[in-house]
């Protein structure tokens, strides 16, 4: 679960090898590739997020560690892998979410924090844009995702701890106007913790999870929900949204470990929940194609134990990749992008680190 606090460990890192069975099935013996540490925030690393400045792949990071976390947005150049600038600061307290998009052709974060403000940087001047946008008055904004909606750029935010007038609010803001687009979505009963952006039977749509067990669907065009909840039976604490078999689906986690995999266009899970070894749920998921072949990425999260592994799924056969990667805290944050047309995963920790692997060794 997205932690305010992280015991922290002493620093040692294990790289192991991994076997993996080809389509062709023949065995062939990996290493993990080396490991890159990008940097450091003050605090729990609460989110990240990939994209592009000037052509070149970046990763964006949010320090988190609640009301009295680091609160500064940090840009990586994923090719020097090396701080882009000084750290944006403008969040009073720490970050929570991170999305990457783009306005007017211009390149920006968008980033939610424990103070309920949603705020847009442009990333080529590491600004801030205009005032931030009120999200949620007496609780933060604990998860956003950017799409393209009629061809206007929007960020969906979900939240907790709302009042009784703002309670788990689900909205969706215009980016250029940085104004709310209509109503809150409303349905959710509990603390809205993870958002994911996707397209189904080409419509824009958006999926939420709830701690109350469910995940929902809104068209982001009516914003209005599509099917019945998926029901998970646990609490959720991620979300992506990715293609298997030319399926859109929806790869969820949260308190019990398991990774679900939900078909979107029927709203019914995939198989039966996969138990991912992780010791305390995650809330860290990322989707991508990786050498043709849909991947998942989760990180483990916090709790009584450190987690403290990211491990690489198959989503076609909801099989592990490999062995885990290691870490020395737990992992609350994922994404995957590419440098230099390799597939990497940028992941932040509780010990404040941020860290690239390269990807592409584990479907070959």
């Amino acid at each position: 679960m997205p932690a305010v606090a992280v015991r922290r460990v002493l620093s040692r890192r294990r790289l192991g090898w991994i076997a993996v069975l080809t389509a062709c099935v023949a065995l062939t013996v990996h290493f993990w590739p080396s490991v890159d540490l990008l940097g450091h925030h003050d605090d729990v690393v609460s989110a990240v997020a990939v994209g592009q400045v000037d052509g070149r792949p970046v990763a964006v990071t949010g320090g988190g560690g609640g009301e009295n976390g680091d609160g500064t947005v940090r840009v990586w150049d994923l090719t020097t892998r090396q701080p882009i600038g000084e750290p944006m600061t403008g969040h009073p307290e720490g970050v929570r979410a991170v999305a990457v998009g783009e306005v007017n052709g211009r390149p920006v974060a968008v980033t939610g924090g424990y103070d309920g403000m949603v705020r847009v940087w442009d990333l080529a001047t590491r600004k801030l844009i205009g005032e931030p946008m009120v999200a949620n008055r007496t609780g933060s904004v604990s998860a956003v995702a950017v799409e393209q909606v009629n061809g206007r750029p929007v960020a969906v935010t979900g939240g907790d701890w709302g009042d009784a007038t703002h309670k788990v609010p689900v909205r969706v803001w215009d980016l250029v106007t940085r104004r709310p687009i209509g109503e809150p979505m409303t349905g959710h009963t509990n603390f809205v913790v993870a958002v994911a952006v996707g397209e189904v039977s080409g419509r824009p749509v958006a999926v939420t999870g709830d701690v109350d067990g469910t995940v929902r669907v809104w068209d982001l065009v009516t914003r209005r929900p599509t099917g019945e909840p998926m029901t998970s039976h646990t609490r959720v604490w991620g979300v992506a949204v990715g293609r298997v078999d030319g399926r859109p689906v929806a790869v969820t986690g949260g308190e019990d470990e398991n990774i679900r995999v939900w078909d979107l266009t029927t709203y019914k899970l995939i198989g039966e929940p996969v138990p991912t070894g992780h010791t305390y749920g995650f809330s860290a998921v990322a989707v991508e194609q990786v050498n043709g072949r849909p991947v998942a990425v989760t990180g483990g999260g916090g709790g009584p134990d450190v987690d403290g592994t990211v491990r690489v799924w198959d989503l076609v056969t909801r099989q592990p990749i490999g062995e885990p990667m290691e870490y020395t805290n737990s992992v609350f944050a994922v994404a995957i992008g590419r440098v230099n047309g390799r597939p990497v995963v940028v992941t932040g920790d509780g010990d404040g680190a941020v860290w690239m692997r390269d990807l592409s060794a584990y479907t070959r």
